[in-house]
């Protein structure tokens, strides 16, 4: 049996998001008062603002109510998803693991808890994808399920990524591997996710993947038609600096 771990913490990166973290923060806030594991939980504003951060934290303290180790980290200014994630991540440098998911549930908190418990189990970074299975379902758009596919095509002729949902916001990363590769990430935006992988799969650091069930969101803050271009963009970049590794 793999020993208790000491140190894990979990992320949840918003940007003006506070009304969908208010229905979900409880939900995950329960499950995490439930678990036996020593998790601290960081909600990483990315800039909103003033009012988004007072509305912040009257959140926090509901949910402190629930579970106590929970606290909000505000960035000085609104930079994207892998910046603000990062700074939380900087927050624990001795964790052992390091994990994220996105505050609108479209992962639950049980599917969350269950790579937090593979990835403990294994002691091997895990992400979830979104993919159809007998105990999986995937609940898109057909615009978001074109764009999902075409992005993953991308990161696989670009930057030869063999993963099959690199962008899925429910990750749990080896702390150690993280170190290992943390000095190489720049990109601040959401294709954090494809550097994150590439910089691991350059470094040797391994990870498995787990099917989870997913479910889109209404109110996200990503448009498909403004940001399909800035994360093709992104890939080049991501391409351009791996020369350097």
């Amino acid at each position: 049996m793999p020993e208790k771990p000491e140190n894990i913490l979990l992320v949840v990166p918003v940007w003006k998001d506070s009304a969908r973290l208010a229905d979900f923060g409880i939900t995950l806030a329960k499950a995490l008062a439930a678990s036996d594991l020593p998790i601290r939980w960081i909600i990483a504003d990315d800039g909103s603002g003033p009012e988004e951060h007072e509305r912040l934290e009257g959140l926090r303290l509901r949910f402190a109510e629930i579970f106590s180790q929970v606290e909000v980290h505000f960035a000085e200014k609104h930079q994207g998803k892998g910046s603000v994630v990062r700074e939380a991540w900087a927050l624990a440098p001795d964790a052992e693991w390091l994990a994220f998911m996105d505050a609108d549930g479209s992962v639950s908190a049980v599917e969350m808890f269950g790579l937090i418990d593979q990835a403990v189990q294994s002691g091997t970074s895990v992400l979830g994808i979104r993919k159809r299975t007998e105990s999986t379902q995937v609940n898109e758009s057909l615009v978001r399920g074109l764009a999902h596919r075409g992005f993953l095509l991308a990161t696989r002729l670009l930057l030869g990524l063999r993963s099959a949902d690199p962008q899925c916001g429910a990750k749990v990363i080896k702390g150690a591997d993280y170190r290992a590769i943390n000095a190489l990430l720049v990109e601040k935006g959401f294709a954090f996710d494809s550097e994150l992988l590439a910089a691991l799969n350059h470094r040797s650091r391994k990870w498995s993947e787990v099917p989870v069930n997913w479910s889109e969101k209404q109110g996200g803050t990503v448009k498909l038609s403004r940001d399909t271009f800035g994360m093709i963009s992104a890939l080049l970049r991501i391409r351009s600096a791996r020369r350097s590794w």
